[in-house]
């Protein structure tokens, strides 16, 4: 940990999770003065977001950190949406127009690691814990309080500290949206799995959606959507969800529970990312359903971009209008994300019986149509929505 907060920066960065660490390393590595604070004393110790797609692997590689990823974790090459054991559809990532066509599953402690290394190899680190609670911007920069009575002054600050951002709340930016009704099962479990060993697997089923994926070490993710999330999920409340709703012919056995939480979902977008020089970036800007696994892809992105127009700002000396496109190239993306994770997550949870047969005979209609596999393949990489850096 790092005490001492410099008294001056360019860039204040709160928030050190996927997004901040992202765009702090990329600010290091161009020579750009930034200063990245987060109010807890440790990093991301679990796994929570797990999935990486092809284009955030593509930006990444523009601060050297794509093929060490990769080596850490699991490439997969489709995600399948099935109804027990039947596929209704298949998204295929290996024909992607990538260097990465596949998804990579990694543990987000370990993404946060990866980054945090390249982050001190640069020069830069994370200073701990410091909490920002008083924001105030004049024509000429920013001035930080901490709640320990530190002062630092910055040209620019970027919230990239999550869905209860402060420096959303100061900024008076609106993060418009709702709450889903139902609440999240997420677990990390040894698992007796007798399905493929190479894919995603979303379930649908009318209780809610459940996702199966492998991870690093032989274990594999679980998130489902239940009416209500017992407090600690434990062995047998995955092996229920997996009895309900996942394959039948040959049924998988939890084995081991490596950790587990329960969270409730929201889908929202900050009105704007930008409130004069105070910026928004990651789950401070966007959040919405995991089913895509699409969440920490976007914010890493966001940071990239974001690292792109202020260096071109305070190194180039390019004017400050530069900034404005930040939110023009960024919002429209989250946006997509945001509907097509919810319209995802409003046909997954399907529960009357003639319009999930309905569902699934349409799903099985799409999966004939090669154009399918690549739009969602598209869309769900995000390689569809890709913008310069």
């Amino acid at each position: 940990m790092n005490a001492e907060l410099p008294a001056t920066t360019d860039v204040l960065i709160v928030g050190a999770g996927p997004a901040g660490l992202t765009l702090a390393t990329a600010l290091a590595g161009r020579g750009v003065n930034a200063v990245l604070v987060d109010k807890a004393p440790d990093g991301a110790n679990t796994s929570r977001a797990a999935v990486v797609h092809a284009r955030t692997l593509e930006v990444l590689r523009t601060i050297g950190v794509s093929d060490e990823l990769v080596a850490g974790g699991v490439t997969v090459p489709r995600f399948t949406v099935r109804d027990h054991d039947r596929v209704l559809l298949t998204v295929p990532f290996d024909k992607l127009p990538t260097d990465f066509p596949y998804t990579l599953l990694v543990p987000q402690n370990i993404t946060e690691q990866v980054l945090l290394n390249r982050l001190r190899t640069l020069g830069g680190t994370v200073h701990r814990p410091h909490e920002i609670t008083v924001i105030e911007q004049d024509p000429t920069g920013v001035t930080a309080k901490t709640s320990g009575g530190e002062v630092i002054r910055a040209s620019y600050v970027i919230g990239t500290d999550g869905m209860h951002s402060t420096v959303r709340e100061r900024s008076g930016i609106s993060f418009t949206g709702d709450t889903y009704a139902q609440s999240f099962i997420l677990a990390d479990v040894h698992l007796d799995w007798t399905g493929p060993a190479d894919e995603v697997a979303l379930y649908f089923a009318p209780e809610g959606v459940t996702v199966v994926a492998p991870l690093p070490g032989g274990r594999h993710r679980i998130v489902a959507t239940v009416d209500e999330a017992p407090e600690q999920p434990g062995v047998a409340d995955v092996q229920a969800l997996l009895d309900a709703r996942g394959p039948h012919a040959h049924r998988s056995t939890v084995t081991g529970l490596v950790w587990s939480s329960r969270f409730r979902v929201h889908h929202r977008l900050a009105d704007h990312y930008r409130a004069g020089r105070l910026f928004l970036a990651g789950d401070a800007a966007h959040v919405h359903s995991p089913a895509g696994g699409q969440g920490m892809n976007t914010g890493i992105q966001d940071a990239l971009n974001l690292a792109g127009k202020l260096t071109a700002v305070l190194r180039d000396g390019a004017p400050q209008t530069v900034l404005d496109e930040y939110e023009a190239e960024r919002r429209p993306v989250a946006e997509e994300v945001v509907a097509f994770t919810h319209k995802m997550t409003k046909v997954a949870t399907v529960g009357n019986s003639p319009l999930r047969a309905l569902r699934n005979t349409a799903l099985r209609a799409l999966d004939w149509i090669p154009a399918v596999h690549r739009t969602m393949a598209m869309n769900l990489s995000e390689l569809a929505t890709a913008d310069t850096h």
